[in-house]
């Protein structure tokens, strides 16, 4: 027994060897010694996107700032994984560098799933004064403790709207019945259920194909992405419920984050910054773009009556404010702008 235990301590001590030997190359290569480096970034969307056009200026912010030392490599339309796990190999540094939707992250901060309640914000400028705020400040401090990921700046996924391929939407009831497809998370669920939809999780991966063999038959996301991933070949009403701003985090594995110099460090955080306001300006112009592009391929378009649905959801903030953290919902819905 005794001898079993001394191979057993004997191999947990080489195994940590490696591990602190790999972890000291990798800050070693981080830029203790100045080193080139292009990291591996994951976006959901494709070429043209505005979590593209994102990027590009963070790849051009990035090499200026660094005179092309660090750079950035993009793997468009999910290639390194879905979004949940782009975030769980972010916080296991698997994954270097990626953009995900707010979804995955409320398992790790329960405060994420405030962006999941219909109806939060007033309008666009009101969602950017709260995320580049303290409130946004704090919780990316939460996600780094929590979810041991990095969060860079907050970009923009956009105005989120239903499409189906059922009916046109003007009112909850319209809703009843219809298969619709939500992130994996519990308040989206009850938001859909409360507008009178059969609401179900599904990875993003799998929505398309979904919508196409008719296992769901509605989704929601901003413009952009609905006409990005082609939506509109499977999807005959675009409703505009607008019933969700959708942050996108641009976020790093926080152990690979810490590995880098300060100087580094600095020059990735500013490089976020400046590309923020292009990927938001960015989200917003093709939104008005991709909208008249959605129509000409075919969508109709629904303007429904959105005070009923706001009405509809009022229980479920009565459910989830209280779970997730009425203060500081209370302080977003009440945010000075």
């Amino acid at each position: 027994m005794k001898k079993m235990w001394r191979k057993i301590l004997t191999i947990t001590s080489i195994l940590s060897m490696i591990v602190v030997a790999g972890c000291g190359t990798n800050q070693a290569a981080g830029t203790s010694d100045g080193g080139e480096r292009v990291f591996d970034v994951s976006l959901p969307l494709g070429e043209g996107s505005h979590h593209d056009e994102g990027l590009k200026s963070f790849k051009e912010e990035l090499e200026r700032l660094t005179d092309g030392r660090l750079s950035v490599k993009l793997h468009y339309n999910n290639e390194l994984g879905g979004e949940r796990e782009v975030t769980e190999g972010m916080g296991i540094n698997t994954i270097e560098m990626g953009l995900a939707s707010t979804g995955p992250l409320g398992s790790f901060v329960k405060d994420i799933y405030m962006f999941d309640l219909p109806y939060l914000f007033k309008d666009v400028n009101h969602a950017y004064a709260v995320l580049d705020s303290e409130i946004g400040e704090e919780l990316a401090k939460k996600i780094e403790e929590k979810a041991n990921v990095k969060v860079l700046s907050w970009w923009e996924n956009g105005v989120r709207h239903e499409t189906n391929s059922v009916r046109a939407v003007k009112s909850p009831e319209d809703l009843k019945g219809i298969k619709h497809r939500t992130q994996e998370s519990e308040v989206q669920v009850d938001t859909w259920r409360a507008f009178g939809a059969d609401a179900t999780p599904m990875a993003w991966p799998e929505v398309y194909t979904g919508l196409q063999q008719g296992v769901i038959e509605s989704q929601e996301n901003p413009i952009p992405t609905i006409l990005d991933v082609r939506f509109h070949e499977v999807q005959d009403y675009l409703n505009l419920t607008g019933h969700v701003y959708s942050p996108l985090p641009f976020m790093m594995s926080k152990q690979l984050f810490d590995s880098l110099s300060k100087e580094d460090q600095d020059a990735i955080l500013e490089a976020a910054k400046l590309a923020t306001s292009t990927q938001r300006e960015a989200s917003q112009r093709l939104e008005q773009e991709a909208l008249k592009k959605l129509e000409e391929n075919g969508m109709e378009i629904v303007q429904p009556d959105l005070d009923a649905f706001r009405k509809a959801v009022e229980p479920v903030y009565e459910k989830w404010a209280p779970k997730i953290n009425e203060e500081l919902i209370d302080k977003v819905r009440n945010f000075q702008y």
